[in-house]
């Protein structure tokens, strides 16, 4: 089980939070990996973000935490000055890691966090940011992995820092996941953005074989009819998928065809059968089988509902971890 605290300030971005949040739970939701998060608040109330939302931290005690990730907006310097402090402080003692977002960063150096460290954050206060807190090493890179203290800027940031997390800590394949079954848009056929760690060489001939793969789940194309859509050869489109996703690519067409029946089964009064055609299957025992062989359960027991972990997660065979950064 991995744990993850986000400590939301006054003020905070909605985007910020979405692009640390929504890959996580894309990889839950996807992998089956137990991955269980927690909101929390500097002192426990509601805070609202820089929109004008109001967030309410979650009930029960603050446990210790794999990740621990504090967001923080408008009023970075009030909060800088005041309880939270104490706040950020207790929950990184108990954390392997620690992000700092947005400007959230600023109050990891107020805490003494950053002493020594390179770090970076929304690029408005970064001359502000180094001339307040001269032993941090300020730098314009949208992240920064330094040690066990991490930071980002905005949302762009703190996405490709998140995505580098998710390679770190579960595998190239499950990062790349969350890319593309996330934020990738089929129906314009462009890359969503880059992963990091993953190689741009081949990439707009692998998007091309997604596509076709997305647009082709109900009547699944055969592989070397795909690769030969792509213009390369099997072999070619292999070492494409395995370099680039960590996963071949029939079993990356696989967990498209899962999802889809996955989807519609926790969110249609849809038979098996029916899903089964409209996932490319034969039937539904056909599916029911696919299924079972890749996560292990029936495909009705797989969806949590909204909150809570997926159980017995069987996740995808992946290489060894990257360090991106």
């Amino acid at each position: 089980m991995v744990r993850v605290g986000f400590l939301l300030f006054e003020g905070f971005s909605n985007m910020v939070l979405s692009c640390l949040l929504e890959p996580l739970r894309a990889v839950r939701d996807q992998a089956e990996i137990d991955i269980r998060w927690q909101v929390l608040t500097p002192d426990g109330r509601p805070v609202r973000s820089s929109s004008g939302l109001s967030v309410a931290p979650d009930d029960g005690a603050a446990t210790d935490f794999d990740l621990l990730v504090v967001v923080a907006g408008y009023g970075y310097r009030d909060h800088a000055a005041g309880a939270g402090l104490r706040r950020v402080l207790a929950l990184a003692r108990r954390s392997r890691i620690v992000i700092g977002a947005d400007s959230g960063p600023w109050l990891l150096a107020a805490a003494g966090l950053l002493d020594g460290r390179r770090a970076t954050l929304h690029w408005s206060l970064l001359a502000d940011f180094a001339e307040a807190f001269p032993d941090a090493q300020a730098d314009t890179a949208p992240y920064v992995m330094a040690g066990r203290v991490w930071t980002c800027g905005g949302a762009a940031g703190a996405l490709d820092l998140i995505l580098a997390f998710i390679a770190e800590r579960f595998g190239q394949a499950n990062a790349f996941i969350a890319s593309s079954m996330f934020l990738h848009d089929a129906d314009r056929g462009e890359a969503g953005p880059a992963l990091p760690g993953l190689p741009r060489k081949g990439t707009a001939r692998l998007r091309q074989a997604m596509n076709l793969m997305i647009e082709t789940i109900e009547t699944p194309l055969p592989l070397p009819e795909i690769a030969a859509r792509c213009g390369v050869s099997l072999s070619k489109l292999d070492r494409l998928f395995r370099a680039e996703t960590g996963m071949a690519p029939g079993r990356y067409f696989q967990m498209l065809r899962l999802s889809q029946a996955r989807e519609l089964a926790a969110s249609t009064g849809l038979g098996l059968r029916e899903i089964a055609l409209r996932c490319g299957y034969s039937d539904a025992a056909a599916l029911s089988k696919a299924h079972r062989r890749l996560y292990g359960r029936p495909i009705r027991q797989s969806t949590p509902p909204a909150g809570e972990p997926a159980r017995g997660p069987r996740p995808f065979s992946t290489p060894p971890a990257l360090r991106t950064r």
